[in-house]
């Protein structure tokens, strides 16, 4: 044994000056085996107690569960009372609302029916009445078209009986005959004095005719434009000026007569340059025709004046066929109140439906909203027959809720 003590004393690793034996070497295998077993004990021994509390709490919410459970399916076959009470009081109370509904339709589709027939009688009457008075209109409005052709038709009179081939008188009788109607004119009218003016236009309410003369001195004109030294043109220039002096005095002594003329004459110049050089070049000449009350006038100032005279003639026939529209248009102003008065008497019984019908909307709205409450209420399964009922006093109480409830839903 000693022996054996000893040679367990012996160093059985040496490294350096540290020695170890093989006692302590297989102590602290012992003491390391030990605490591995310790430890894996204690792990079991706490495994087992969470294993122990997790079943216990599963137990518990398995029994809350269950609980619960029992709870909603008696809730449910509560409910499923009280909607077959609302639903037999829906069908019953949707049965009456429907028969009082067609019975209000009925009537009112009656009456509607002969009030839309007395209405478009009437109606059928007025409008035959008021065509009549249209056609009559038609007729007036026909004869001021055919007033108002005649006035601004462009039915181009070129010839001329009495022409005198000058370029001036052509061209006034185009103008004249295109802007005015036939008989407002007159060409080569003799005046009392014997005189006989190019053209004379009648003027409306009586008033004496305005004479226009086209005997421009061409001539003398012409002799200035086809004068080719400053002398010619002078002297060319000073013969225009005396040949329209000695026309435009002619024309204020035989044209301008107090009660049978106009007070003022035209004197038409053909071109529109000739007007405008007369104007720019021979200041004098204008002053006189001024003073002699002629008025000199170029193509485009004749047909503005025709037109300011075919408005003023078409102004008198128009008054002279107002009288008659006047009437038609009163007659029809008569008729439209009648039509008016008639037409608001219909609107009123429209109204009338279509607040019947707006009535009977809102009540269809209610029905719609109650019965998308009771499709929208969850059916998720069948009563329990095996769930036990609940006590009477409970039912009772709830179905008096159920019912005060749904006579509030009615009131609503």
């Amino acid at each position: 044994m000693n022996q054996m003590l000893s040679a367990l004393s012996r160093p059985a690793l040496a490294y350096g000056e540290n020695q170890f034996s093989f006692g302590a070497v297989a102590l602290i295998l012992a003491v390391i085996v030990l605490a591995a077993l310790w430890l894996r004990l204690c792990l079991k021994l706490r495994q087992k107690e969470d294993f122990d509390l997790g079943a216990a709490i599963a137990a518990e919410r398995q029994a809350s569960e269950d609980r619960r459970l029992e709870a909603l399916m008696q809730a449910q076959a509560e409910m499923q009372g009280r909607l077959a009470t609302m639903a037999d009081l829906f069908g019953a109370r949707q049965s009456e609302f429907n028969r009082s509904i067609n019975e209000r339709l009925d009537g009112m589709t009656h009456r509607l029916g002969n009030t839309i027939t007395e209405q478009t009688k009437s109606t059928h009457d007025n409008l035959r009445i008021l065509q009549e008075r249209l056609a009559v209109i038609d007729a007036a409005q026909n004869n001021i078209q055919s007033l108002a052709k005649d006035v601004v038709g462009l039915q181009a009179i070129l010839s001329n009986k009495q022409t005198r081939g000058a370029f001036g008188q052509a061209r006034m009788e185009t103008i004249i005959a295109d802007g005015l109607p036939m008989g407002a004119y007159a060409f080569q009218d003799t005046l009392s004095n014997g005189s006989r003016p190019d053209c004379t236009i009648r003027m409306p309410n009586g008033q004496p005719p305005l004479v226009i003369d086209a005997k421009f001195p061409l001539e003398a004109w012409n002799a200035i434009r086809d004068g080719t030294t400053p002398e010619q043109k002078k002297l060319a220039g000073q013969q225009f000026r005396r040949d329209m002096e000695v026309h435009l005095k002619d024309i204020a002594e035989k044209y301008l007569m107090h009660g049978e003329t106009q007070d003022t004459a035209f004197l038409f110049v053909p071109s529109e340059s000739i007007f405008a050089e007369i104007h720019e070049n021979f200041e004098g000449i204008v002053q006189r025709a001024h003073k002699l009350r002629v008025v000199i006038v170029s193509p485009s100032l004749l047909m503005l004046s025709i037109q300011v005279i075919q408005a003023v003639l078409k102004d008198q026939r128009m008054r002279e066929q107002a009288h008659l529209i006047q009437g038609e248009v009163i007659h029809l102003m008569e008729d439209l109140g009648r039509l008016d008065e008639r037409t608001r008497k219909l609107q009123s019984h429209f109204l009338a439906a279509q607040k019947d019908v707006e009535m009977i909307l809102t009540s269809t709205d209610k029905l719609n909203r109650r019965s998308a409450r009771i499709e929208a209420m969850d059916f998720a399964s069948a009563p329990d027959p095996t769930a036990k009922p609940a006590p009477q006093t409970d039912a009772s109480v709830e179905s008096r809720t159920g019912l005060l409830k749904l006579r509030l839903v009615d009131e609503d």
